[in-house]
């Protein structure tokens, strides 16, 4: 190809890369060259070798995929982030983590897939073999919803200021009955009313940290209920669970506005009125019109702005900074689904 346009072959490698100084006219003919000869470029491998790295960021989803991608959450989050990393020439390399409690070990590719950065997507990683694997690799890694530790950065929220200003809030509105509805407190992933036993421990950093928002708020929940994932009809099993007694709360604050738009449908199939007789409470700030005519109140964390922050961490640290947490803010935004207590 370098022959068919008359130049050396550095000159060639400079027409495809766009770096170095080289007249406009003679990129052109190099390119034309290339075209006629049907030749696409460089080979990105190669390309890779030269440079020590694998242009690919390892993106670990912390569930199966066709369970996490009914979540608006994941997505935006992921939209954020892959619109930052393209920017930078990289690609994206996804991989599921089913949690299974009878599963031992990781998920192959995290052994051997190769990649520069590791995103971590979910705030239950902790000491999970996940992190353990990638440390193993010395492969830097950005952990979403977690704990700053050695060779892990954070991209964190606010969610337990979040969730103690939403409680306050149903204070101020005369609400002593709160229950909360939680996400997975760990790998179990139970569907259940929880215990004292198992509420002294949950072992998801996100889950423990916005279950503290409640207590920080000084309010100890009449009832907690766990769910095995943020899915609408997780929230609606757990409504139905703590709608249906003689005492049931007269407000539910939930960790994800999923679960909280299910707690609204079963309030509604219980024949309960939303928020007359119950206030239901939400956390993410995702749109749900198919929920009308209620508007979910809600503490809304900024999802697209958190991906492309992970996004800018991932390329920090491959210019070599260290480890580092960034926390974004939230703010309460109130709907339709909250009011006074009833009498």
């Amino acid at each position: 190809m370098a022959a068919a346009a008359s130049v050396s072959v550095s000159t060639a490698s400079l027409a495809f890369s766009g770096a170095g100084p080289i007249a406009a006219a003679t990129r052109q003919r190099v390119l034309d060259a290339a075209s006629e000869l049907g030749y696409a470029g460089p080979n990105p491998l190669g390309r890779q070798l030269r440079r020590g790295r694998s242009g690919i960021v390892g993106v670990v989803v912390g569930d199966a995929l066709s369970r996490a991608f009914r979540d608006p959450v994941t997505t935006q989050v992921l939209d954020g982030l892959v619109g930052h990393l393209g920017t930078l020439d990289l690609g994206v390399l996804l991989i599921p983590n089913a949690s299974d409690p009878a599963t031992t070990g990781v998920d192959p590719l995290l052994e051997s897939a190769a990649m520069d950065v590791a995103v971590v997507m979910w705030g239950g990683a902790g000491d999970s073999p996940v992190l353990a694997g990638l440390a193993r690799r010395g492969i830097p890694t950005v952990l979403i919803e977690g704990r700053l530790g050695p060779g892990v950065s954070v991209v964190g929220i606010d969610d337990r200021g979040g969730i103690e200003q939403v409680t306050r809030y149903l204070l101020d509105l005369g609400h002593t009955r709160i229950a909360s509805v939680t996400l997975p407190f760990d790998h179990e992933r139970r569907d259940a009313l929880m215990t004292s036993e198992r509420l002294a421990e949950p072992a998801w950093e996100i889950t423990r940290r916005r279950l503290a928002g409640i207590h920080d708020a000084g309010v100890t929940p009449v009832a907690v209920y766990e769910t095995p994932a943020s899915l609408v009809e997780h929230g609606a099993a757990a409504g139905r669970v703590l709608l249906s007694g003689p005492e049931r709360p007269t407000a539910v604050v939930c960790q994800s506005d999923l679960l909280a738009s299910g707690v609204v449908l079963a309030a509604r199939e219980l024949g309960l009125r939303v928020p007359q007789d119950v206030s239901v409470a939400g956390f993410d700030g995702i749109d749900l019109p198919w929920l009308a005519p209620d508007v979910l109140t809600t503490v809304v964390q900024p999802l697209t702005e958190k991906g492309a922050t992970v996004g800018r961490l991932v390329e920090d640290i491959l210019a070599g900074a260290e480890p580092e947490h960034r926390e974004l803010p939230v703010t309460l935004r109130v709907g339709t689904t909250t009011g006074p207590a009833p009498a």
